[in-house]
């Protein structure tokens, strides 16, 4: 018997170490020609390393979190034959670049960035990576259950033995800690089971031995690897080296409102408009008036970059985690394109197949958490743009009006208040209470969005 050691290949250009994200193995294991080995990340890319040979495992290079050098050991693998101490050739990952820039969860917004690629593939001799999102151990296997012929609201007929169950990472986690066998739990239409499936299979079965609401759960220690470690070192870095303030004014989006509603209507094979169209049509149209808004600092050259064109940073919310896909040229948009390449922007950051050119360069961020958005935010800068705008959500409440005769009179009307934090290094008060009263006379006038 001989001994193989694995190396850390090359996996990005300028890339000097990786993270350890995910082990797929440990020692004693036996693992097959290119089975897997571990998820290893880096500051452009998480890639999935596999084994380029069959055999025992013997040792492993350290814990999930540890930081490995490229080209030091990361497996070393007892292997039929005479004893030899091999290196993997290095395998390139093609274009995957990436830089993760996100804000906290808990501060209320979605601000920072995470400019992460979709899923890419290379090889080079008997070593492969792939980029993957979120890594994570395989689940435990389930012990089936005998089919159901009628599924009842909540559940899904059990799936027969070794059918595979479509669910993220997070979700078989949480799944694990409740109790629940996911394949009792009705999915969605796309056949993939989502944290609001595993809500509704709870409410259905209240009362049926699941974890009561007040009941004390026990404490975790979650350790912040890979992806969430980039968040909060790169979360860290943009709330110490900018010094941010924010600005909130209440704008009344009835009539707003109202034009969406009729363009709608009206819309035909066009997609529908959210308020997110309209709120970047009015951003590109107030930006040529206040340039200090959409520009990026950098601040170790002590350059100030003012952009003619707008490239609209987009925070969406995946089950990944926070990333920032980028409108380019959002000023020459109309409103119908710019509801097309919202929906496909979204939905390629969630699926995880969003170009690495699509989640970076942004030159303004727009950060929204719909009707979760508060009255309220003060986003955190997707640095180094220097502001960020963040809608809020829309009430009803009674406000006094002018009617056509020039008196008052009491009416209901939908309000939102816009949020913008600004770095006070590049941006004046003056400027930010200035440009938020001109994006909120267009919002408020809102057929000066599509007037020439």
């Amino acid at each position: 018997m001989g001994k193989f050691t694995f190396r850390l290949p090359d996996i990005g250009e300028g890339i000097a170490e990786a993270e350890i994200v995910a082990w797929h193995v440990k020692v004693g294991d036996t693992v097959e020609e290119d089975g897997r080995l571990a998820d290893m990340m880096t500051d452009k890319a998480t890639v999935e390393m596999e084994s380029p040979v069959s055999g025992r495992v013997l040792e492993v290079a350290g814990e999930v979190g540890d930081v490995v050098a490229i080209g030091s050991p990361l497996v070393v693998i007892e292997v039929e034959g005479e004893g030899a101490e091999e290196q993997a050739p290095a395998p390139k990952a093609e274009a995957v670049e990436q830089r993760i820039e996100a804000e906290t969860p808990d501060a209320g917004d979605v601000a920072k960035a995470v400019e992460a690629s979709g899923r890419a593939r290379a090889s080079t001799g008997s070593a492969r990576a792939e980029v993957i999102v979120a890594p994570s151990p395989p689940s435990p296997p389930k012990t089936p259950k005998p089919a159901q012929t009628e599924p009842v609201e909540g559940h899904a007929p059990t799936p027969a033995p070794h059918a595979k169950v479509l669910s993220t990472p997070a979700v078989r986690q949480r799944a694990r800690e409740l109790g629940i066998d996911l394949g009792e739990v009705k999915p969605a239409a796309d056949g993939r089971i989502r944290h609001a499936d595993l809500d509704a299979f709870l409410s259905y079965n209240a009362g049926g031995g699941f974890r009561a609401p007040g009941v004390r759960g026990q404490d975790q220690q979650v350790k912040v690897i890979g992806l969430r470690r980039r968040i909060a070192e790169n979360m860290a870095a943009s709330k110490r080296n900018i010094p941010h303030f924010s600005y909130v004014e209440e704008c009344d989006v009835t009539a707003l409102e109202e034009m969406r509603a009729q363009l709608n209507a009206s819309r035909g094979d066009k997609p529908k408009l959210t308020m997110l169209p309209l709120l970047i049509t009015a951003i590109c149209r107030t930006l040529p008036d206040f340039p200090m808004i959409n520009a990026r600092f950098d601040d170790e050259a002590g350059v100030v970059t003012r952009y003619g064109a707008v490239h609209l940073g987009m925070a969406t919310q995946t089950e990944a985690g926070l990333m920032v896909p980028v409108i380019r040229d959002a000023q020459d948009k109309n409103l119908w394109q710019l509801a097309r390449e919202i929906s496909r922007l979204a939905a390629a950051a969630r699926e995880g197949s969003a170009r690495s050119d699509e989640l970076s360069g942004s030159t303004l961020t727009v950060t929204s958490l719909g009707p979760l958005g508060g009255v309220a935010t003060t986003p955190v800068i997707n640095r180094p743009e220097v502001a960020i705008i963040g809608p809020n959500r829309i009430v009803e409440r009674p406000m006094f009006v002018t009617d056509e005769r020039g008196g008052e009179r009491i009416a209901k009307r939908k309000l939102m208040n816009v949020s913008i934090s600004c770095d006070h290094r590049v941006v004046d008060g003056w400027d930010a209470a200035s440009f938020v009263q001109a994006l909120r006379r267009l919002i408020e006038t809102p057929v000066l969005l599509l007037a020439d």
